[in-house]
């Protein structure tokens, strides 16, 4: 709005501050719950091929 306020709630706040701690419920999107996901779904890869390897299915 041209004031600087929200016109339905009256806040001049756009959302949420940039690294809000209150809004942390269980942790599932922190960046270090992500890199542990990506982590084990490489690892996940790696074996797969792995067997597929020692079966000789390539």
């Amino acid at each position: 709005m041209a004031n600087g306020r929200c016109r339905m709630h009256g806040g001049k706040a756009k959302g949420a501050p940039t690294g809000n701690r209150h809004a942390l419920k269980h942790g599932r999107y922190t960046g270090e719950a992500i890199a542990q996901r990506r982590e084990l779904v490489a690892l996940v890869r790696d074996m797969k091929s792995l067997i597929d390897k020692v079966d000789g299915v390539d």
